[in-house]
């Protein structure tokens, strides 16, 4: 590679952990040094920075830009395609929770409620098919509460995140006085 160390151990790190992550290393790689790089690259310089043959990068950038990670872009007075992520960390992260809801979970979704239409044939069906309604509920509400996050702007975003186990304790709080409220219109308490 021809890169400074710290880039490197980055970029490295990046393509090892892509495998964990559905991509291959040499994607995880391509977009490590996309990210960290001060300009936008061209496929030339990516290929020689990390060592990679141009098709191989080609193949890289094709599909980075199919997961709509990598802008492209054109340099006045030079035709080549050059390529940067974006700056905001947080439009990088809404941008691959999309992606990867579009390539994951809506296709499980679509089997679950093939799966829950079907009339069952046996108890064995009847059993499965209950527990694919649970797992069909669970992953629809996590895919709607994921969808109100993604339309946050970033501060509100951050602020809730930073809230933490505060939330689960505000939570509670509520829930606790729900119940003394309805305990309290039983007995006929104001």
């Amino acid at each position: 590679m021809n890169i400074p160390p710290l880039i490197q151990s980055f970029v490295l790190h990046f393509g090892e952990m892509g495998s964990h992550w559905g991509i291959n290393r040499t994607v995880g790689q391509i977009y490590a040094l996309l990210y960290v790089s001060q300009k936008p690259l061209n496929a030339d310089e990516i290929a020689e920075s990390l060592g990679f043959s141009r098709s191989n990068v080609s193949m890289g950038l094709k599909e980075l830009g199919a997961w709509r990670l990598i802008r492209l872009q054109h340099i006045p007075g030079d035709r080549r395609e050059y390529f940067s992520t974006p700056e905001d960390v947080w439009l990088i992260f809404k941008t691959l929770a999309e992606e990867r809801r579009k390539r994951e979970v809506e296709p499980t979704l679509t089997m679950l409620r093939g799966a829950i239409m079907e009339t069952p044939a046996s108890d064995a069906e009847r059993h499965a098919q209950t527990r694919m309604k649970d797992m069909h509920q669970l992953i629809e509400l996590v895919t709607n509460w994921f969808a109100d996050i993604q339309d946050m702007d970033v501060e509100t975003l951050q602020r809730l995140m930073k809230l933490g186990s505060q939330v689960q304790k505000l939570l509670q709080f509520t829930h606790s006085l729900s119940k003394l409220s309805s305990h309290s219109h039983d007995k006929g308490l104001p």
